[in-house]
Order: C-alpha cells, then sequence, then structure tokens
C-alpha cells in the first residue's frame, strides 16, 4: 500500500496547461512575430518557466540578452496570471474531486509536485489547497523536471520517501522525474511519449484508489 500521493497541478487537477502555452504563443507572436506549432507545447509542459523558453527560443533559432530572457519570462507569468483570474472549482478536471476524497478516506496523504510556483495560488482558487498535506516549492529545489527533485521535495513536504509514494504527471518531462524519484509513476493522457510510465490511464476520470492500487501491488 503506498502512503503518499505525490500530483502534478497542470493538466492533471486542472486544465492550466493549456493556459500556459497560450500565454507562450501570445508572447512569441507579440515579440518575435512567429507561430509556435501545437508540437512544440509537450515540450514546455510539467517543466520550469525557464526551461519551457529556452525550448521555445530553441526552436525559434533565436538568441536573446540575459535581460531579454527575464524580461519575457515575467510578462508571460504576467499573462498567465490575468488567465487564471476567472479560475474557480468549476475548473478542476473530471473525477479530481473523487480521487482526493478516497485518498483521504484511505489516509493516504497528498502533495503538490508542481514546477508552477503559482500553484498555492491556483489551489486556493480552486478551493483545494485544504486537501493537501504539503506543497513542494519549485524555488527551492536544485533543478527542474525531467529531474526528480520536486518530487523527493513533495514527499518530504509528507514525512516519506518516493518508494513510499506514487506520483501522477501528465507530461514526458514528469514521467521521467517520478520514476528517477523511485516513486510508482502514473501518467494520466494519451500521448506515445507517456508510455514510460508505471500505469498509464487515458484520462482523469480513470484515477481510482483500486486502479492504482492494484497496479502498484503488481509492480
Amino acid at each position: 500500500m503506498f502512503k503518499g500521493a505525490l500530483i502534478d497541478l497542470d493538466g492533471v487537477i486542472a486544465d492550466t496547461s493549456t493556459l500556459h502555452f497560450k500565454a507562450w504563443c501570445e508572447l512569441t507572436n507579440s515579440y518575435f512575430a512567429a507561430t509556435l506549432p501545437p508540437s512544440l507545447e509537450e515540450k514546455t509542459k510539467g517543466v520550469s518557466r525557464s526551461d519551457s523558453l529556452k525550448a521555445i527560443l530553441d526552436h525559434l533559432n533565436v538568441t536573446i540578452s540575459d535581460s531579454m530572457f527575464q524580461q519575457l519570462l515575467l510578462e508571460k507569468n504576467e499573462n498567465y496570471k490575468h488567465s487564471l483570474k476567472d479560475l474557480s472549482p468549476k475548473n478542476i478536471l473530471p473525477g479530481i474531486i473523487t480521487f482526493i476524497r478516497d485518498l483521504k478516506q484511505q489516509n493516504i496523504k497528498l502533495a503538490l509536485a508542481s514546477a508552477s510556483l503559482n500553484g498555492p495560488a491556483i489551489l486556493e482558487k480552486l478551493e483545494l489547497r485544504e486537501a493537501f498535506d504539503g506543497i513542494a516549492d519549485p524555488s527551492k529545489v536544485a533543478h527542474g523536471k525531467p529531474e526528480p527533485d520536486i518530487f523527493v521535495s513533495a514527499a518530504n513536504t509528507i514525512g516519506l520517501s518516493p518508494t513510499e509514494c506514487i506520483g501522477i504527471e501528465d507530461s514526458s518531462a514528469g514521467v521521467i522525474a517520478i520514476r528517477k524519484s523511485g516513486a510508482f509513476s502514473v501518467a494520466v493522457g494519451k500521448s506515445p511519449e507517456l508510455q514510460t510510465a508505471d500505469l498509464v490511464l487515458p484520462a482523469t476520470t480513470e484515477l481510482k484508489i483500486d486502479t492504482l492500487l492494484k497496479a502498484y501491488q503488481h509492480l
């Protein structure tokens, strides 16, 4: 029986990952008069803001100054936060409320493992902050996803080792990070890049305690 659940935010708890990419697209169009292809979204999912911008600049084959890099990071975040102004519990993905309730009933501790610095504020808007026993601070970890630091930190916030936990992600970088941490990896989504997870579920509605326990016990 796993003792903790380390859960990503964007694309797992709420569909905010699309808002991130929309903010990047707006910024890219404004500064570089370029359109980002949908295929690039996967490279910006689950990773830090800096790593997302690096992936975009690599795609555009553009080099900018350090000061411009920081300016773009700040502007993107402001655009993203503006898009969150109307966020509410109605934006929670299907099945997540029931899943969190079932985790609580089983006395399984819950920790947020998100690369987003806006994680705590988003949980407040979703009215889920009190459901979480711990929140990893991405500003305090040495390396972002796909390195395991954020999941190790999330496990530490609830007094557990990652090996005692499951990790839930919707990005390939996140799945790699979970596996490196030693936690049991659960991927949500249909992208081929997610197939390396210990368990792949097509949608958040499939996140059920019995399903996870069966897979965890047969690993």
